[in-house]
């Protein structure tokens, strides 16, 4: 199993999850080109991709969606309402309805060998979910674009041997930052983004024996650092109330608009 993020931020997000037989793209929030080129850099054709899996119907997700379905004709797997809300905003242009692939939280299905699991998150969008992959006895999750988690989204991410996971902003720059505030609250807010503290307190719950690899993304370009949400987010497992320390485990964090370190297991 390989994670690699593509790009990741507030400008643009898409992960590449595979394995040796399948290759699959959660959203596609940046142009067809780089996407292209991403695949390219880990060796992969753009007409490999066997599933385009996408969490909300926000742009940065969503924004070469459109170019990619209609030049490879990608299965696209989202809730219904998500479909819906991409189709009403008029961004992904005309695209093939039967290429839509409705999917339901907390109700697994299949593409390749990669079960795919998706389940609920609290963020501003129709019905947005994160995503778990399973190969055998291999996992990995993607979570970005949470306000807030809960006991069941613990549940639902508990042994993963992979955690690509947001650590979006820090409280005190987005505080003293130059957003209006309707925006800082909305960031803030229950259905915004996860800050660096938080990140770090929801590794704590999640991390095991067997993590392999932690990797942080949907970086606020405005309102962090890489070095700031890698040093908050290790500090926050360290003094965590868990066994482990932030040392125990590899912990990345991925570029805003380049390949990331490339995660296997």
């Amino acid at each position: 199993m390989q994670l690699c993020s593509i790009a990741s931020g507030s400008s643009g997000n898409c992960i590449y999850m595979g394995t040796d037989h399948t290759h699959l793209l959660v959203d596609a929030g940046i142009s067809g080109k780089k996407i292209e080129h991403g695949l390219h850099e880990i060796g992969l054709k753009a007409d490999e991709i066997q599933g385009l899996l996408v969490t909300h119907e926000h742009i940065d997700h969503i924004a070469g969606l459109g170019v990619m379905a209609r030049r490879y004709g990608y299965p696209i797997y989202a809730t219904q309402a998500t479909i819906d809300a991409m189709i009403a905003s008029g961004k992904i242009g005309k695209v093939d309805i039967s290429l839509f692939h409705p999917i339901c939280p907390d109700r697994d299905f299949t593409i390749g060998d990669l079960t795919v699991q998706p389940h609920h998150i609290s963020h501003d969008a129709a019905d947005p979910v994160c995503y778990v992959f399973r190969e055998g006895k291999k996992s990995g999750a993607i979570v970005t674009d949470l306000g807030v988690y809960d006991q069941y989204l613990i549940s639902h991410l508990q042994q993963m041997d992979l955690l690509f996971m947001e650590a979006n902003h820090d409280i005190r720059m987005l505080q003293v930052g130059r957003y209006p505030y309707h925006l800082k609250q909305r960031i803030l807010g229950e259905r915004g983004h996860l800050s660096n503290e938080s990140s770090g307190q929801l590794l704590g719950e999640l991390l095991h024996d067997n993590t392999k690899a932690v990797m942080l993304g949907h970086l606020s370009h405005e309102n962090n650092y890489p070095d700031l949400a890698f040093e908050t987010v290790r500090l926050e497992i360290t003094a965590g109330d868990n066994k482990y320390k932030a040392d125990d485990f590899p912990i990345h964090v991925a570029p805003r608009g380049e390949l990331s370190t490339q995660l296997f297991v």
